[in-house]
Order: structure tokens, then C-alpha cells, then sequence
């Protein structure tokens, strides 16, 4: 076991420092794009400043006979697209246990390791597969001049990841945040539905059966759909809170339910997470207004800390009570409004709007 001392020391002579914070940059959609596709690689320059996050995917939704043109595709993007302030590229690299991988981590690095911000990693099985990249991407940014190192952002895609989650979040300084992957942590799960993300019908409570019928089980009786992600959601905020990173909700791939989607980005977003994948433009509007607080929540959270005062003891207002934990929740809220403000002048005057 590595030593506490040693745990923001570099992994390479010449590596950059380990970060001691990951920096809080607004990443409520990291949408997906596939650089070997023309067309898709077109609109990225349109793209930047609308995005909190672009990510260049390597990985499964590109065929092998597609990989290498889309790592060069990257490159080629990455050189030649101003991301400005406000829109970070992001790659997903091909699993750890491809062949593939060693190539995607020596050619990005090496060759455009100044542009990228974060490496997302497939398939994480536990803190061992980030060991693994954390000394590669420090002996590849040693040996490219990188001077800040590369961030890593895991992907929760099996069962065994999942029972490692917070080992995984907790495995180098590198680590940004994790992602759930729905589909592919389903079928390693052996869970009975074909869905990427979302609910299922299958997956309800029935009402009661009622009384004062002659055939009370089959009477009509409301049902109420589950949510088959709770529990894995809510465990992977825990994880990622205890540590100090992000989590965030994964791919929704019904693109046409943009209602379903909606919710299930919601249901995200109250558990704790910070941002979603979009995988079509319809989905990046939804992410947008999903993970940013609404004015009314701002104008509240802002209500509630003018009345508490120095913070403690309690306060009615509008007929509920308010007390410290009350406005722990809500000094949530407002510096996460804060800090999308900066970044989004949308926001900006709607925040402003609402100011007491």
C-alpha cells in the first residue's frame, strides 16, 4: 500500500503534480461524438460554447475497422479547434483490456495531452485498473512535457465495479468522477431488460387490492413504475461525494422519449449527480435545464439563507420550518447556481432576475 505521504507525489520523473481538488468546472452534458464520422467531426466547431463537455469516442460505438481513423480523427480535431474557456474535451478511450488501448493512451497523449482534460475509462473493474492508467499517464506526460496532468473518469459498467465503487473513486488523485453505464452493467448483472437506462414497465409496485369488491385482485389497481437505477445511483453519489469527485447519470438511448429522458435526468440530478451524457442534440437542452438549479429553487435558496442569518437556530417561513441542515441544502444550490452563472450568461440574468 502506498504510503498517504506519497499519494500527490509524482508517478514519473517529470511528471505534472497530482491536483489535491478536482476543479469544479460546469460539465452538465458531456456529449458524445465519434471523430471517424465526417459529418459528426464538422459540427464541432459549432459545438464549442454550447456544451459544457465534448467528448471524442473511441470505444464500442466505433467499429474496429473504425479505430484508428477515429484516434486520428481526434488528433485532428483537437489541433484544430479552439475549445475556448467554457467547453472541455473529454475522450473515452477503448477498455483496458483491448487491443487498442495502449495505442488510443500513447498517440492522445503524446500528441495532444496539452488539449485533453479528461480520460474516461471503460468497463473499471477496481482501483487496480486505475493504477494501471495513473502511471502510464504519468510516464506519457513526463515524457510529452504535459505540464498538468490528465484527469481520469471511470465508467461503472459491471458488478464487480460496482462493488468496488468507492476503492475505484478513492484510487488516485487523477480521478474526476464515474459515470453509470446502464446497458452494459445490466447484462453483466444479468438484469432481465434491453434498455439502455431508464425505467421499465416490469419494474413496478401494484396498488393494494381493494375492499368492498367481489373479485378484489382483479379489480383495476393503480401501478406505479420503478426506477431499476436508484439504488446504483444513489451508491455511486455516496462514493464520489465521499472522495471529493463527480458522479454522473449515463446514456439515455430512447432519443425520441425526450419526456422519459427528461425524467430520468431529473431523478439524476435530485440524487446528487452533476451532468449526463447526451448522445443526439435533442438531449443536450434537457441537460442543460435538468442540472442547472431552476430560478424558483435559487430565489428560495437565496430567501432562506437571508433569514437564517448566522446559520443557526431555526426560522418559519412560508409556513415550514428552516434550520442549519436547511441551509446546508441550500448553500448547495447557490453555489452551484453561482458557479453555472459564470460560465452561462442565460443564467446569469436569470438568477439575477430572482435576486432578493
Amino acid at each position: 500500500m502506498r504510503s498517504a505521504k506519497d499519494f500527490f507525489a509524482p508517478l514519473a520523473v517529470g511528471a505534472p503534480a497530482p491536483v489535491r481538488e478536482v476543479p469544479a468546472r460546469p460539465s452538465r452534458m458531456i456529449h458524445f461524438f465519434d471523430p471517424s464520422n465526417p459529418k459528426m467531426a464538422a459540427k464541432v466547431p459549432d459545438l464549442v460554447g454550447t456544451v459544457d463537455v465534448l467528448l471524442g469516442n473511441l470505444e464500442d460505438a466505433v467499429k474496429a475497422d473504425n479505430k484508428e481513423a477515429a484516434r486520428q480523427g481526434l488528433v485532428d480535431i483537437a489541433r484544430s479547434t479552439d475549445f475556448g474557456e467554457h467547453t472541455q474535451l473529454w475522450t473515452r478511450i477503448n477498455a483496458l483490456d483491448s487491443p487498442w488501448v495502449l495505442d488510443d493512451l500513447l498517440t492522445l497523449v503524446t500528441e495532444i495531452g496539452d488539449r485533453l482534460d479528461v480520460i474516461m475509462v471503460p468497463k473499471v473493474q477496481g482501483p487496480e485498473d486505475i493504477h494501471y492508467i495513473d502511471r502510464i499517464l504519468a510516464q506519457l506526460e513526463a515524457k510529452a512535457g504535459v505540464r498538468r496532468p490528465i484527469l481520469v473518469h471511470a465508467i461503472l459498467e459491471t458488478a464487480r465495479g460496482m462493488a468496488n465503487v468507492e476503492e475505484i473513486c478513492g484510487a488516485s488523485p487523477r480521478m474526476q468522477g464515474i459515470s453509470l453505464g446502464p446497458a452494459d452493467l445490466a447484462a453483466d448483472r444479468r438484469m432481465k431488460t434491453t434498455r439502455v437506462g431508464g425505467g421499465h414497465p416490469g419494474y413496478l409496485v401494484r396498488q393494494d387490492p381493494p375492499t368492498g369488491v367481489d373479485d378484489p385482485i382483479n379489480a383495476e389497481r393503480t401501478v406505479f413504475q420503478q426506477d431499476l437505477w436508484h439504488y446504483t445511483i444513489a451508491r455511486m453519489v455516496d462514493a464520489c461525494a465521499m472522495h471529493g469527485i463527480f458522479p454522473y447519470y449515463g446514456p439515455f438511448g430512447d432519443i425520441k422519449d425526450v419526456v422519459a429522458c427528461e425524467d430520468q435526468f431529473r431523478n439524476a440530478f435530485l440524487l446528487g449527480c452533476v451532468g449526463t451524457w447526451t448522445l443526439h442534440p435533442v438531449q443536450i437542452e434537457i441537460a442543460k435545464r435538468v442540472f442547472s438549479p431552476s430560478a424558483a429553487d435559487v430565489a428560495h435558496a437565496r430567501r432562506v439563507k437571508a433569514a437564517m442569518g448566522d446559520g443557526t437556530g431555526a426560522v418559519m417561513l412560508d409556513g415550514k420550518m428552516e434550520d442549519d441542515a436547511s441551509l446546508k441544502q441550500c448553500l448547495v444550490i447557490l453555489e452551484l447556481a453561482e458557479r453555472l452563472a459564470a460560465n452561462d450568461p442565460e443564467l446569469a440574468e436569470l438568477y439575477a432576475e430572482v435576486q432578493e
